[in-house]
């Protein structure tokens, strides 16, 4: 019996991390500005998430690729915030299928 609730448990955890994706999107910065913080939430969230830059700096001209995990659906609201504090907004991107560009017309 102690086998079969065994071989549940981990069927269950099996289940809870595959329904939880891990995905990636590439980030380019074309803003003339270099980008220091990169917020994401599930698309019409009224908060965003934790800073997920994965460098210090993301200088104007690059390209960074950011690895998310804990999403279930790959849409998402995505802000980037630069040096001067200004941020850029992009809404319900779908990171399955396009990278994210910033530019100045994403000014908020």
């Amino acid at each position: 019996m102690k086998k079969i609730a065994l071989i549940g448990v981990l069927f269950f955890m099996t289940s809870i991390s595959a329904y939880a994706a891990s995905m990636y999107v590439n980030v380019t910065n074309k803003t003339g500005h270099d980008i220091y913080f990169l917020y994401i939430s599930d698309v019409g969230d009224n908060e965003w998430g934790e800073d997920i830059l994965d460098v210090d700096v993301l200088e104007s001209g690059d390209t960074v690729r950011i690895n998310i995990t804990g999403y279930n659906n790959p849409k998402f609201d995505i802000q980037a915030e630069d040096e001067d504090g200004d941020t850029y907004t992009l809404k319900n991107i779908n990171i399955n299928k396009y990278d994210v560009v910033f530019t100045l017309n994403d000014l908020d």
